[in-house]
């Protein structure tokens, strides 16, 4: 692979992995996102440089309802390059088995949100925790306005801590990044993984995910400043508190040639397109329903002359998409959450 720079760059990108539901309610969910977005917002305000990337609008949208006063917070930082929004869909669903539809809406829903909100369209998608992705989101990431795709699993597919092309069934192509060491890191731990990366890190441009994370958390004060010291050590490789955006749009510059990959990006935890079929089998019912309802409701404001039943169909396809998150689509989250998902997917069936 042929490179342009020489220079050892880290682009460290700082999040902290929530899922809104797994092995907690909704509710819990909930205040993490807001104790979280908290103290991020918190440090950005602290660190002149430091800068908290996060993706998933149904999380703001939570802060927003619930606290106001730290949602117009993050609005401000957003504005002032101190917050990213990054990925900008509903939220991570699991990236195999929903239709095409669906995953137009995950992106619709989240990209409407963030831009009427904070005014942003991310560039690069991010899907870290699910398990496995279809060749067929190439097509759609790259006609709803994504040149860039940032995900985990499965690992060694094309080599952990890979920037390659990734093209799709109809010619389409984004460039992907196989992330190396996970998107977050212990409470106290960031020292090793900067340490392993740095000696690991190729001429050009790195990326590596820190925060503490899995049930919320984020950056850490020690953290922060650790980094910074190291950010100011003579002779120490180029370090910057950075964004997915920024990383892709370095490597943009930084390569001339990069691998290319033709297939589907799977599989991971295979067992989880077996598990809880009803909730799989309610999903495609729903999808399908409301994207046929959708198409008559809009042929009957047409002839009639009536007013189309937008926000109910909105309302519907929000549930739909949470119940479309990979460790509830997967069968991977407690099972109170399975409730509230046969409740939410009878409502959207009978806005149908």
């Amino acid at each position: 692979m042929q490179r342009i720079l020489i220079m050892k760059k880290i682009h460290l990108l700082c999040n902290a992995h929530l899922d809104p539901i797994w092995l907690w309610a909704k509710n819990e969910g909930i205040a993490e996102a807001i104790s979280t977005f908290r103290v991020a917002a918190d440090f950005c305000e602290k660190y002149d440089n430091f800068i908290f990337n996060h993706n998933e609008s149904v999380l703001y949208e939570w802060v927003e309802e619930n606290e106001p006063e730290l949602f117009k917070r993050i609005q401000k930082l957003v504005k002032d390059g101190k917050w990213h929004i990054m990925g900008g869909w509903y939220l991570q669903p699991d990236c195999t088995m929903p239709s095409a539809e669906g995953f137009l809406r995950q992106i619709e829903v989240g990209n409407a949100y963030f831009k009427e909100k904070f005014g942003v369209k991310p560039s690069t998608a991010i899907n870290f925790d699910p398990f496995g992705h279809t060749r067929g989101l190439v097509q759609i990431l790259k006609k709803t306005g994504y040149h860039s795709y940032l995900f985990m699993r499965p690992h060694n597919i094309v080599g952990d801590d890979t920037d390659f092309i990734w093209k799709g069934y109809d010619g389409s192509e984004i460039i992907g990044h196989s992330m190396w060491g996970g998107y977050n890191c212990a409470r106290g731990e960031v020292t090793q993984k900067i340490d392993r990366i740095v000696e690991d890190a190729h001429d050009g441009a790195n990326l590596m995910l820190w925060g503490v994370g899995n049930h919320g958390g984020g950056p850490t004060r020690g953290d922060i400043e650790y980094l910074k010291a190291n950010m100011e050590r003579e002779g120490f490789n180029d370090l910057e508190f950075s964004s997915p955006d920024d990383y892709f749009d370095d490597i943009y510059n930084d390569f001339l040639d990069v691998p290319s990959w033709k297939d589907e990006l799977q599989h991971h935890a295979s067992g989880c397109y077996s598990a809880t079929s009803l909730v799989k089998a309610l999903n495609r019912r729903a999808e399908n329903s409301l994207a046929a309802a959708e198409k008559w409701d809009t042929i009957s404001s047409i002839v009639t002359g009536s007013k189309p039943s937008t926000e109910r169909f909105k309302d519907a396809w929000k549930k739909v998409c949470f119940n479309q998150f990979h460790d509830i689509l997967c069968g991977c989250s407690i099972m109170e959450s399975y409730e509230d998902v046969k409740e939410s997917e009878g409502y959207a069936l009978n806005i149908a």
